[in-house]
């Protein structure tokens, strides 16, 4: 690294103004307006870097004391055992290196619908995330092609800051971040035109997603290190999916049950029946035995959603809702009154009271 005073072409004792009239007379030959050439241009970075460390008081005077450590300017020696107990409460003493510019990626959360027929066997989706990825100009090294980060010159690497601080028992030295590297130990002269010196820049990109059978509304699916990409390349975060189940307008679910109601006939309920109904399993026969009353449920086994976890499934439920016709013409009537003739009747009477036959179904359902 070149000495910031010869650069400048001035001695240590100049003054601010002598720093100032230097900068301007080497800014007017080798300004890239004047002086297009190669050289030049990076004569003119070095020239202008230098004049403003050195305009700076602060960092003039830490650019001239050069990096230091510990107490009483050599490791704490003057003061022997008081140094470690000093350095654990003030930060004194060795100094704990510059950070990293890469950092891990934060995490991202996604949100994702599917049908209630894609729970059963699970599914596969391309989900569209839009997200940091890694910046393809600079490969995540922040710095324009051709070039690399430079030692800072005022930490001279460290990424640390120690000064003086008076107190009681003494001088402490005490140790903060490297304002002008901001604790990297290095600066970057030229950043990447792309990501502007981030090593990452945000993009839509898609993500194939298993999602496996059986989840269902507010379960989250991991996805290791397909979040966003961190700071200079770092390590990607991770991926979380969120499910929600679509309402479905026919079934229901119970766990890993599968619920729906039957509307029966009130002569198929009588003298019984069998059809044929579709199902997200596909078509499923089914039999209504003769007697059939409204809340009865008609169970077939298997043909739930796949355990999460595990083998097997869950099964389909059906509820038996028997519909009374409630127009008939004469000639229904009449049947209907020779029926009841044949019949022993009872008079209505007053039994324990239902919510209606969804409350049936509901307890039916969850008694069995």
């Amino acid at each position: 690294m070149a000495d910031h005073y010869e650069v400048l072409g001035v001695d240590r004792s100049a003054t601010t103004d002598e720093i100032k009239k230097a900068y301007r007379r080497l800014a007017r030959e080798l300004h890239p307006d004047v002086n297009p050439g190669a050289d030049a241009s990076e004569q003119f970075k070095l020239v202008t870097h230098a004049y403003d460390v050195l305009s700076d008081s602060q960092q003039r005077q830490q650019y001239d004391l050069g990096p230091q450590t510990g107490f009483g300017g050599q490791g704490g020696q003057g003061f022997g055992g008081f140094g470690d107990i000093f350095e654990s409460f003030f930060g004194g003493g060795q100094t704990r290196g510059p950070r990293s510019r890469r950092e891990r990626g934060q995490d991202a959360l996604v949100r994702v619908e599917v049908e209630l027929g894609e729970v059963v066997f699970g599914t596969t989706r391309d989900i569209e995330v839009d997200t940091a990825v890694l910046c393809e100009t600079c490969n995540g090294s922040c710095c324009a092609p051709g070039t690399t980060p430079v030692t800072c010159d005022i930490c001279h690497g460290s990424g640390q800051i120690q000064r003086t601080v008076r107190s009681l028992l003494g001088n402490v030295m005490t140790s903060s971040a490297c304002g002008t590297c901001r604790g990297y130990g290095t600066v970057i002269p030229n950043p990447c035109p792309t990501c502007q010196g981030q090593g990452r820049v945000r993009a839509r990109r898609n993500i194939p997603v298993d999602i496996p059978a059986g989840v269902d509304t507010g379960l989250r699916l991991q996805m290791p290190n397909q979040g966003e990409v961190g700071p200079a390349g770092g390590t990607a975060g991770d991926l979380y999916l969120e499910i929600k189940v679509r309402h479905h307008d026919v079934f229901s679910r119970n766990g890993d049950d599968i619920l729906a109601t039957l509307e029966v006939q009130m002569t198929d309920a009588i003298l019984g029946s069998t059809t044929t109904l579709k199902t997200l399993d596909g078509d499923v026969s089914v039999e209504i035995r003769p007697g059939t009353q409204s809340a009865e449920v008609i169970t077939i086994k298997d043909r739930g959603v796949t355990h999460l976890r595990g083998s097997g499934r869950g099964d389909l439920k059906i509820g038996v809702q028997v519909a009374t016709p409630m127009k008939l013409s004469h000639k229904e009537q009449d049947l209907i009154k020779q029926f009841a003739s044949t019949r022993k009747t009872t008079a209505p009477t007053l039994t324990q009271f239902q919510q209606g036959l969804f409350q049936k179904l509901r307890d039916r359902f969850l008694n069995i």
